[in-house]
C-alpha cells in the first residue's frame, strides 16, 4: 500500500510565553536587595510554598520602579496572548497581584493552580546556580492538562511528535536570572525542591481580569 497522507493537527494546546529581558544584572541586583530587606522585616505568609519565604501580595506597593517594569513587560506579553472569542486582538484591562519567594535549601513549591486569574508567571531575580548545575534542581514544572495519557494504558509509549514528549508527565522550565514567562493560570505547576546552598528569588504575580473588559 502507497503510503498515507495523514493529516495531523495538535488539538487543544496549551500557552506557554519566555522571554529573556534585557539589562538583567542591573534589575535583579535591584530586585534581590529590595526583596531580601522585606523578608528581613515581614515573616513569611503560608501558600503553596513548601519551606521558604513567601512575601504578602502587594509587592506593587512597595517593589518600586522594578516591580513595575517587569509586570509592565509582563502585561504586554498577556495581552498578545489573549483573543476575544472571534480570534480578534482583546485588550483586557488586567488586575495584578503580585509576590515574592525566596527559596533556600530544601524549599520548593507544591503542586497549586491560582484561582480568579487568567494569565500568571514568573520573573527570575536569582536562580541560585540552578542554571548552571542541573543537580540543583529549582525546577518549574508544569504538569500536563491531559492527565496521564497513554501512561494509562501502555507506559511505554507516548504520542508521536515533538508535542507528545511530555504526555501523562510535564514539562519544566529551569531559572534564570532576566528569564520571564506566563502560563494559564489554571495549569497545576509546582517548584522542586531546591537543593543548592545559596538563594533562589522569584517575582510572581497573576492577571485577572477587570469587570467589564
Amino acid at each position: 500500500m502507497a503510503r498515507l497522507d495523514i493529516a495531523v493537527k495538535g488539538l487543544f494546546p496549551t500557552l506557554v510565553a519566555a522571554v529573556e529581558l534585557p539589562d538583567a544584572d542591573a534589575r535583579n541586583a535591584e530586585l534581590a536587595g529590595l526583596i531580601l530587606r522585606r523578608r528581613e522585616q515581614f515573616p513569611s505568609i503560608q501558600a503553596s510554598n513548601a519551606g521558604g519565604w513567601h512575601s504578602d501580595r502587594s509587592i506593587t506597593e512597595w517593589g518600586g520602579a522594578r516591580v513595575a517594569e517587569v509586570l509592565q513587560v509582563a502585561r504586554g506579553i498577556a495581552t498578545q496572548l489573549t483573543a476575544d472569542r472571534n480570534g480578534e486582538p482583546a485588550h483586557p484591562e488586567w488586575v495584578t497581584q503580585a509576590w515574592a519567594n525566596v527559596n533556600g535549601p530544601g524549599d520548593g513549591n507544591i503542586c497549586h493552580y491560582h484561582p480568579g486569574a487568567c494569565w500568571s508567571g514568573t520573573y527570575y531575580v536569582d536562580d541560585g546556580g540552578c542554571a548552571a548545575d542541573p543537580l540543583l534542581g529549582g525546577e518549574f514544572e508544569m504538569l500536563d492538562p491531559r492527565g496521564p495519557g497513554p501512561g494509562m494504558y501502555a507506559p511505554q509509549f507516548k504520542f508521536a511528535g515533538e508535542d507528545g514528549r511530555s504526555v501523562g508527565s510535564g514539562e519544566t522550565i529551569r531559572p534564570k536570572p532576566g528569564l520571564l514567562f506566563l502560563f494559564p493560570s489554571w495549569l497545576f505547576h509546582q517548584v522542586r525542591p531546591y537543593r543548592g546552598s545559596a538563594l533562589r528569588i522569584s517575582l510572581a504575580f497573576n492577571f485577572g481580569i477587570a469587570a467589564g473588559s
